[in-house]
């Protein structure tokens, strides 16, 4: 679906690891000051998800669903990537799991909303769908079924808040061989936090920014004192 312009934006954070000892060897710089300096996000390939039941939300008890279904995922993922955001900075374990142990950052865009399918998160695999397919086969695919196959994840996957958008993959970079996209008006970097345990500084963020220091908020995170979330760090004196 084509993003269209006229619709208010709505903020979307994504997470990104600044600094992540396993992928330093394709990375050498941390990825979320990479991030900044190159304007682009990385696009994930549906093959490198860490949820190896994407795309496969229904029952497929029955083996020639299963082979149909195995197909139909790995013609998608060869044709399409996705990006993923989250609705909340506020979740711990996010900042635990994806930013670096809070030592990372939580990059904040602003995204069309048609562009983004929010993830349905669900408990059961799926029969109506499989009943139908197994009458009219893979091919009778839907583009509302679809779009349920493609955004459904299992029910304890529901703290990320996910929203994601599908790309259409395009040619690899060539130094790293994998997939980007340009930061662009419907991808608009508004807000940088910075985790807890980050050393990053004020100054050290904004030489990254360059240009976009003017038009992009940040803000310290810090774990909140009365409740298990992250929240603002509002002494000023705690990042310089």
């Amino acid at each position: 679906m084509t993003p269209n312009p006229a619709v208010d934006p709505v903020r979307f954070a994504l997470w990104t690891l600044r600094d992540e000892a396993a992928q330093r060897r394709f990375v050498p710089q941390s990825y979320g000051i990479e991030n900044l300096k190159l304007r682009r996000l990385k696009v994930a390939t549906i093959h490198d998800l860490n949820d190896p039941f994407e795309l496969l939300c229904i029952d497929l008890s029955n083996p020639d669903l299963r082979h149909g279904m195995l197909e139909w995922k790995a013609e998608v993922a060869r044709r399409f990537g996705m990006l993923c955001f989250s609705l909340s900075w506020r979740n711990p374990v996010q900042w635990s799991h994806y930013a670096d142990k809070h030592r990372g950052l939580c990059l904040a865009f602003d995204v069309p909303d048609d562009s983004m399918q929010p993830v349905t998160y669900s408990g059961l695999r799926s029969r109506k769908e499989a009943f139908e397919l197994l009458e009219g086969g893979i091919s009778t695919l839907n583009e509302t079924t679809m779009k349920k196959f493609l955004s459904t994840k299992y029910a304890h996957w529901h703290y990320e808040k996910e929203v994601r958008a599908f790309l259409r993959l395009n040619e690899r970079d060539p130094a790293t061989q994998l997939y980007f996209t340009d930061f662009s008006d419907k991808l608009k970097l508004v807000e940088v936090i910075v985790g807890s345990e980050s050393d990053l500084t004020r100054q050290e963020l904004n030489e990254v920014l360059g240009t976009l220091a003017p038009t992009t908020s940040l803000r310290k995170a810090r774990l909140a004192f009365k409740s298990f979330r992250v929240t603002t760090q509002q002494d000023k004196r705690l990042w310089g």
